[in-house]
């Protein structure tokens, strides 16, 4: 083969490496490797390889996302030091430079000069250890693309640090002069039938999670920068991939524990993406938005049923039961258990249908062809829809800050009037009320790196504080809401039964109150901050 990652013979090699990493379920291997794409490989190799990788023991490496490795192959060991570069969502794009080994460590290869300078100190060579190692097969595959082509490797194997051992089952696509739409033309024919999701983590990453004993926890999502010299469609891709990837990281505890958390981070990331798609719909043709919303619309569904019923057992039924099991006597304990094990019977089907979905080719398929969609976008599209008839500025003259602006104010005077149109009594303004509330903080965290709010701060901006106050306590009365309407159609035309609904509700009447009332201040506290954001300053 002549891809440069796995030549020997040059002294040394720099190269920027592109590349798409898919996680493979390990029931799935047999499947791929009869999978009819393979038969138009023009080269198919196997090799066993053995990775050490290394860094102080403080990590020092790693904090400066540096990972420094040394391969053998065959009787030779090659040398590779790789730097974070940019991923998003399992598609990355990293430096890497590569030299073989010959019994001592060799930066002078790194072109970058801080790097090289900072590697090459005494002190810290001294103190470089093994810290993991990883051991697998690869099959490689090339696929000849026009002009140059694609690698698709299948990696299967295991990750070793100290007694601490996790699997290694993963494809990975890279381009070897290649554009970079021959990786989704070879990869999206894999998701159609097999169980494959991007891989957010790489095999370095997993190895100092063992080496460190670091539990995994629900992601949440991060703040995105950017900076007033991107174009604003940029800053969309930008934003998007970051969506994405924030859906991905919490992908595999989802699947693997019983923790909430995880898919409601999950339907948090896609309603930051429908919210970047609504702030920056100006600028985007309808045929790439409404793809893009609708390849995540069955997932969005069964993760909200997941989510409404948790809430309904956890927060609405479970309280009552819980205080009614402190009482000796109550004639609505027996139908009380019996609504509370029929939500919970619900609950658990609905959680099993949502990892059946997670766990299947469609969830795949569906990020794959978004991260493609966001990559094909050019950021030559039109922007002229922007400007109102009465305005004078040409569309080339649009600057992220002014989009902003633009975008900011109009999203703010859309939540002025939801605020005025607002009644207590009619749930559906209310809840229209909290959907505009949480466009508009979505939208000013997406430009907090472009405006004067920092909300990566300890002390969040009082505009950001008001909203999301207001946006949970409209949350928790839309969760009594929906939790009346739900209860009352279990219930039918069985008195006990019904009686246990107006039980649950009486439970609940104090802090449902109580909720009007904070739902009266926040709201004028608002207003009040609305009035700002028409001041509000862009770098």
């Amino acid at each position: 083969m002549d891809n440069a990652r796995l030549t020997l013979h040059p002294k040394r090699i720099m190269a920027e490496e592109i590349e798409l990493k898919l996680a493979l379920a390990e029931k799935e291997q047999r499947r791929f490797l009869r999978h009819p794409l393979l038969k138009r490989a023009a080269q198919h190799q196997t090799e066993t390889l053995d990775n050490i990788y290394y860094d102080t023991p403080n990590l020092a490496l790693q904090r400066r996302g540096i990972a420094l490795r040394l391969r053998r192959q065959g009787r030779r060991w090659l040398q590779t030091i790789k730097l974070a570069g940019t991923a998003a969502a399992g598609l990355a794009s990293r430096p890497e430079w590569e030299t073989p080994y010959t019994g001592q460590f060799d930066f002078s290869v790194i072109t970058a000069k801080k790097v090289r300078a900072w590697l090459q100190r005494p002190r810290l060579l001294a103190q470089l250890t093994p810290i993991f190692e990883t051991r697998f097969q690869r099959q490689t595959w090339r696929f000849a693309a026009t002009p140059g082509a694609v690698l698709l490797t299948l990696d299967r194997g295991w990750i070793t640090a100290g007694a601490e051992r996790a699997a290694i089952s993963e494809i990975e696509l890279e381009l070897v002069n290649a554009p970079l739409n021959a990786l989704f033309d070879l990869a999206l024919p894999l998701t159609e039938s097999l169980v494959l999701t991007p891989a957010v983590r790489s095999k370095a990453e997993r190895g100092y999670q063992l080496h460190s004993h670091t539990p995994p926890q629900p992601v949440k999502a991060a703040d995105v920068s950017l900076t007033s010299n991107l174009s604003p469609l940029a800053a969309f891709r930008r934003i998007a991939l970051a969506c994405l990837e924030h859906l991905q990281q919490n992908h595999h505890g989802a699947l693997h524990t019983d923790d909430p958390e995880y898919i409601h981070q999950m339907r948090v990331a896609m309603r930051r993406l429908r919210a970047a798609l609504r702030v920056f719909s100006p600028l985007l043709p309808p045929d790439f938005i409404s793809p893009l919303k609708e390849v995540f619309t069955p997932l969005m569904a069964q993760l909200g049923q997941v989510r409404d019923l948790d809430v309904l057992y956890a927060d609405i039924a479970a309280p009552v039961l819980d205080e009614m099991t402190k009482k000796q006597r109550d004639t609505h304990k027996a139908p009380l258990i019996a609504m509370v094990a029929t939500i919970h019977q619900h609950q658990q089907q609905a959680r099993k249908q949502a990892i059946a979905l997670l766990d299947s080719p469609a969830y795949g398929h569906a990020l794959l062809s978004a991260l493609q969609a966001l990559h094909q976008q050019e950021s030559g599209s039109s922007s002229s829809e922007f400007f109102s008839a009465s305005s004078s500025a040409p569309p080339h003259s649009l600057t992220l800050p002014r989009f902003a602006a633009k975008r900011l104010h109009s999203t703010g005077q859309h939540v002025a009037r939801r605020l005025r149109a607002m009644h207590h009594e009619d749930p559906a303004s209310l809840h229209a009320l909290r959907i505009a509330i949480k466009r508009l903080r979505y939208a000013l965290e997406f430009f907090s790196s472009v405006t004067e709010l920092k909300t990566g701060s300890k002390k969040q901006p009082p505009i950001l504080r008001q909203l999301t106050l207001l946006q949970n306590i409209l949350g928790q009365l839309n969760d009594l809401s929906q939790a009346g309407h739900w209860l009352m159609a279990h219930a039918g035309q069985d008195a006990s039964l019904r009686a246990v609904v107006t039980l649950i509700g009486h439970w609940h009447g104090a802090r449902y109150s109580q909720l009007l009332a904070d739902l009266a201040l926040a709201s004028r506290r608002l207003e009040k901050q609305l009035e700002k954001l028409a001041t509000l300053k862009l770098h």
